[in-house]
């Protein structure tokens, strides 16, 4: 059979005219000459398998957009495969080609083996739950039970998403403005707004069609309570048809997604996905210049970027997660390869647990998980004033990471010695579940490995890892 020759030509261009690169800068990079750089951009050569390969790896999420056909999938799926540090030395480009090409059912199965082995990485964090809590799947408590429901929607809900970037657009502009939105609920859904905070920090009486906010809030927060509630009146039909096909199994946890869900709608209100994906590229996610565009805060800028998964305009794979000041993990998502610990709290070694007690400055750490995957990691404290003497603010903070391939796109990681082989932390997911024989901050011994006492010994810990 033979392999099919790739023209991308133009794709090419526009990669090189966005990143402002010239002829033979982008030739100096992919190791070929500016004349045969100059004939691929003019259609004149196809691509070779190495070129796709090289690439694929200079620009991840601008390549693996022009792949369109199954074909294209295929090779680009068992890419992403074949990286895996479990098979250590990635198998050559042509050869990688060939085998997708010529064996495709082969290739599928291998695909999909490896994604089932990925997906087993992600059951046996729930063995670490089900030890940390001495609780079964069964037993799972309402909230749980909503979490485990965005973690396998890849924390992207497409059809509330495109409602709630329409409906944005219908408020006449790309991110609605306070006023537009207050203007939307009075004018076409009826409701009266009082800003007291007497009622908690929001509240909505459907009978009567009151809805209260309190005004001591960050303007920030007002503002997407306003986007949350205007989610659950004009979108309600989109939402309460998720809501019906994610077939949970409690009334709380129904409510509880329905919750979820108008929030989510509310970010994706105020960070429509196209404008705002454009502005995280523009800016190299640089999250205080995505708040500052769009009138939103560090979180809600954080939460946003960790749900740019449509099929067709896909965003920097990112993970996300909110920890409080003992270290709970509150809010998670990864579209990445490194999940996290499902119950308690995340590795020590992790730079979040030290952003949390230094609010408003920005940690940045490049560590590596056990299976040799490298991630640029950026966490801040921060500090959510309650609005009165009597009442603690809340303090947690939040981190946002992508594995190393992305960095390019990541300004976080400017300045990090990303090729250095001891430059990079070594974290894992949670001590219970975590190889590492040799980690001084390990918590609790390996669940699954044996342990030996000395009692004539005494290391940091007091056992080692068989």
């Amino acid at each position: 059979m033979n392999q099919r020759r790739i023209f991308a030509g133009a794709r090419l261009r526009a990669i090189r005219i966005e990143r402002r690169l010239k002829q033979s800068e982008l030739a100096a990079s992919l190791a070929i000459s500016p004349s045969y750089l100059s004939q691929l951009e003019n259609d004149d050569r196809p691509l070779t398998p190495a070129l796709v390969e090289r690439l694929s790896r200079a620009f991840p999420l601008d390549w693996r957009e022009v792949a369109a056909d199954d074909a294209a999938s295929r090779l680009a799926a068992l890419r992403d495969a074949n990286a895996d540090p479990l098979f250590g030395e990635p198998l050559d480009p042509a050869q990688l080609a060939r085998f997708a090409e010529q064996q495709p059912a082969l290739a599928e199965r291998f695909i999909t083996l490896h994604e089932a082995y990925r997906r087993t990485g992600q059951r046996l964090e729930m063995v670490d739950e089900a030890l940390a809590s001495d609780s079964t799947s069964a037993a799972r408590l309402p909230w749980e039970e909503v979490r485990d429901w965005f973690h396998f929607a890849n924390n992207y809900v497409d059809s509330l998403d495109h409602a709630a970037e329409a409906l944005a657009a219908r408020l006449g502009g790309l991110s609605p403005e306070t006023g537009a939105i207050e203007g939307y609920l009075r004018d076409a859904l009826s409701v009266s707004l009082i800003y007291t905070g007497q009622a908690g920090l929001r509240s909505f009486d459907a009978e009567m069609g009151h809805l209260t906010i309190d005004p001591a809030q960050p303007v920030e927060s007002r503002r997407f309570q306003l986007a949350h509630q205007l989610a659950a009146l004009a979108l309600k039909d989109e939402i309460a048809a998720v809501v019906e096909s994610a077939a949970l199994r409690s009334a709380a946890s129904r409510q509880l997604l329905f919750i979820g869900l108008c929030n989510y709608a509310a970010g994706a209100l105020l960070m429509p996905y196209a404008r705002f994906r454009a502005e995280a590229r523009a800016v190299r996610h640089d999250i205080d210049r995505l708040a500052q565009a769009f009138g939103t805060s560090f979180e809600q800028a954080c939460h946003r970027l960790s749900t740019l998964q449509r099929e067709d305009m896909r965003g920097v794979p990112f993970f996300f997660c909110r920890v409080d000041m003992a270290g709970n993990i509150t809010k998670r998502h990864s579209a990445t390869r490194l999940q996290f610990a499902r119950f308690g709290g995340a590795c020590p070694l992790w730079i979040v647990h030290e952003a949390v007690a230094i609010p408003d400055r920005i940690l940045v750490q490049l560590a590596e998980t056990p299976d040799g995957v490298r991630y640029v990691s950026m966490a801040k404290g921060l500090v959510k004033p309650s609005g009165r003497y009597d009442r603690l603010p809340r303090r947690y903070a939040v981190a946002l990471g992508c594995e190393a391939e992305h960095a390019s796109e990541f300004v976080y990681a400017d300045g990090l010695d990303l090729a250095s082989p001891r430059a990079a932390t070594p974290i894992g997911i949670s001590c219970r579940i975590c190889p590492r024989a040799d980690c001084d901050q390990r918590a609790f011994p390996p669940s699954d490995r044996p342990i030996a006492v000395d009692p004539d010994r005494r290391g940091v810990v007091p056992y080692r890892v068989g």
